[in-house]
């Protein structure tokens, strides 16, 4: 190479290493703002939706731990394993020297990590919205172009959101439903980031926002909403059998049940970049008990 093209090259180097170094303020959803000299490359995250979010975003390449939770996509797993959001390994993520640790809002770590001289950024996306705030907040974060980063990710997840809705059949249209999320029962309402996807889907989820987002019920509040179709992770269905009242659900009576397996249950109840896929499983479950039951005896327990 000529010294001229070589000089030429150095100085392009210099120039793109310039534009991916400077400073970055990032508040986050505690209302701190933290300050990073440049985009952070060695990351720890300690929420799963935080570790899709970053992935989503192209840049699981800086990800170098994760919470025990953080199964997607598959190249996670084999990422150091630092415990959960409430209980992390305080001492294996100090030892990694991560440039900053995303966690949970409701995390207690916070504190914990600042004092020991880590930057930290709680985000916690709790709904749609919320979603699309975090994956902004992480496109900044890592220094990317708002149009080529989080604004087109986003889009994607809204415009599959809408196709999942377009394909849901007319015969289900406000057919009312009931989510559970865990055992108790704990049920996803309306004001859950599930309920906003169940409502994008045009059906009506008989448990109202104002119980808060994941309220736990007592079981006969689902007796007498009288649902007419139940949503459930496979792991709830023993627990549901046992509730006093519910064979008499309409839902149940016409086994109209889908059972989710553990792999659809995470997408399902995690709010981020998987929420398009998250959609296309609740469609493909209302489709299978309105548009073409199935005659089998095994119907309340669809996987779809």
């Amino acid at each position: 190479m000529r010294a001229g093209g070589f000089n030429l090259a150095l100085l392009c180097m210099a120039w793109t290493w310039s534009l991916s170094s400077h400073a970055i303020d990032i508040t986050d959803q505690r209302g701190v703002t933290v300050h990073f000299e440049q985009s952070p490359q060695r990351i720890v995250s300690l929420l799963p939706s935080l570790t899709e979010g970053v992935c989503a975003l192209d840049q699981c390449g800086r990800l170098i731990g994760v919470d025990r939770y953080s199964n997607s996509p598959a190249s996670v797993k084999a990422l150091p394993k630092l415990g959960g959001g409430i209980d992390p390994n305080i001492e294996a993520v100090v030892a990694l020297k991560p440039d900053v640790v995303l966690l949970a809002i409701s995390s207690r770590a916070s504190e914990r990590f600042e004092s020991l001289g880590l930057k930290v950024l709680a985000l916690e996306p709790k709904s749609h919205a919320d979603v699309q705030k975090v994956l902004t907040k992480l496109g900044d974060l890592l220094d990317l172009p708002a149009d080529t980063g989080a604004q087109r990710v986003w889009r994607n997840i809204d415009a599959a959101v809408s196709a999942a809705a377009q394909s849901v059949d007319p015969k289900a249209r406000n057919a009312r439903v009931y989510f559970e999320v865990n055992r108790g029962p704990y049920a996803a309402s309306e004001a859950s980031f599930i309920g906003e996807t169940l409502t994008r889907l045009g059906v009506k989820n008989v448990v109202p926002g104002s119980l808060g987002p994941f309220p736990r019920l007592n079981p006969e509040f689902v007796v007498r909403a009288n649902p007419d179709l139940i949503m459930v992770g496979s792991r709830s269905m023993v627990a549901m059998s046992s509730y006093p009242g519910w064979q008499g659900i309409k839902a149940i009576r016409n086994q109209n049940v889908c059972a989710f397996s553990v792999d659809e249950a995470d997408v399902l109840v995690r709010p981020g970049p998987r929420m398009d896929e998250a959609a296309r499983i609740m469609a493909r479950c209302i489709n299978s008990q309105f548009a073409a039951k199935p005659s089998s005896s095994t119907a309340g327990q669809v996987r779809p």
